[in-house]
C-alpha cells in the first residue's frame, strides 16, 4: 500500500541528492528506487526518509552509501553468452571493416562486461584497434572495474559463460589466482578509459561503434528511457550497433525508428543509414 508521506520523503531525499550531489535519480522507475531505499533505511537504522535525507545533506559520508544501493551492481563476465556470441559472430565481421574502432560500455557497473569485450576483441584480433570507454557515475565501481579483481569463487561461471560465448582459448589465460582472488591482466585494461558519465544528466559521448549498456534501462521510467536512447543514437557513427539487456527493447521507444533490429533475439540494434 502506497505511503503518501513516504512518498513526498522519497521525492524530497531524491531532490535533496540532486542539488546536493549533481546525482539525479529523479526520474528513475519508482518501484525500484522505494525498494531500494527501503533496504538502505533498514540497514542504517534510519526511521525515516527525512531523517535520511537531513543526515545526507550534512554528511558526506551517507553518500556512497547510498550510491551503492541506487545503482545496481549485479553482473558476471560474459553474462547471457548468447548475446557475447552474436556480437563475435554477427558484428564483429562488421566492425572488421573499419580501420580503428570505439565502443562504449555504459554502466559498466564493476567491470565484468568491460573485461569481457576486451577478452573477445582480442580474440577477434580487434584489440588493438579499438579504444574502450567504460562509464558509470559510481566511483566504487570504477575503481572496481579499473582493478579488475573478482572473487575466485565466481570463475567457474565466467568460465561456463566464455565457453558458451565462444571463446577460442581457456579464460585461466587471462587471470592469475591467489588468496581467494582471481586478477585480470592489466594489459586487457590498456585501452580502457574509465569515465564518470551519467546517462541522465551528461551529454554525448564521442562516435562510438558499438554501445553496450545491458540491464540498465530497466532502472529508468519511459522518458529517461528515450532520453537515454537518443543520446546513444546520438553517440553512433552511421550503421553503430547497440546492445541492451535481455529485459530490454526499442520496441515502445521513441528512438525505435531510428533503428534496425540487427539481432532481435539478443537484442542487438543497428543505428539506419539515414
Amino acid at each position: 500500500m502506497n505511503d503518501p508521506v513516504e512518498d513526498l520523503e522519497i521525492q524530497l531525499l531524491l531532490e535533496a541528492l540532486y542539488q546536493r550531489y549533481h546525482y539525479d535519480f529523479r526520474d528513475y522507475a519508482p518501484a525500484s528506487i522505494k525498494r531500494r531505499l527501503r533496504q538502505l533505511k533498514e540497514k542504517l537504522g534510519f526511521t525515516n526518509f527525512s531523517a535520511m535525507q537531513e543526515s545526507l545533506l550534512h554528511d558526506t559520508r551517507i553518500l556512497p552509501h547510498v550510491l551503492a544501493y541506487l545503482t545496481v551492481q549485479v553482473s558476471e563476465m560474459f553474462r547471457d553468452p548468447g548475446y557475447f556470441r552474436a556480437i563475435r559472430e554477427k558484428v564483429v565481421p562488421v566492425l572488421r571493416t573499419y580501420p580503428s574502432l570505439k565502443v562504449w560500455i555504459a554502466g559498466c557497473s564493476a567491470g565484468e562486461e568491460v573485461h569481457s569485450l576486451a577478452i573477445l576483441f582480442r580474440e577477434e584480433g580487434l584489440e588493438q584497434r579499438t579504444m574502450f570507454y567504460a562509464t558509470d557515475i559510481n566511483q566504487a565501481a570504477l575503481k572496481a572495474a579499473s582493478d579488475g579483481i573478482y572473487g575466485l569463487d565466481r570463475i567457474k561461471l565466467f568460465t561456463e559463460n566464455h565457453q558458451k560465448s565462444g571463446g577460442k582459448s581457456s579464460l585461466s589465460n587471462y587471470y592469475s589466482a591467489a588468496y581467494g582472488k582471481a586478477s585480470f591482466d592489466r594489459t586487457l585494461r590498456d585501452r580502457v578509459v574509465f569515465s564518470d558519465h551519467s546517462l541522465v544528466t551528461d551529454a554525448v559521448f564521442g562516435e562510438m561503434h558499438l554501445i553496450s549498456c545491458r540491464n540498465v534501462l530497466i532502472y529508468f521510467d519511459r522518458t529517461l528511457q528515450d532520453r537515454t536512447l537518443k543520446l546513444f543514437r546520438e553517440s553512433l557513427v552511421r550503421k553503430g550497433f547497440l546492445g541492451l539487456g535481455a529485459k530490454e527493447s526499442l520496441r515502445f521507444s521513441s528512438e525505435a525508428d531510428f533503428f534496425l533490429d540487427f539481432d532481435k533475439n539478443e537484442r542487438i540494434y543497428q543505428k539506419r543509414d539515414a
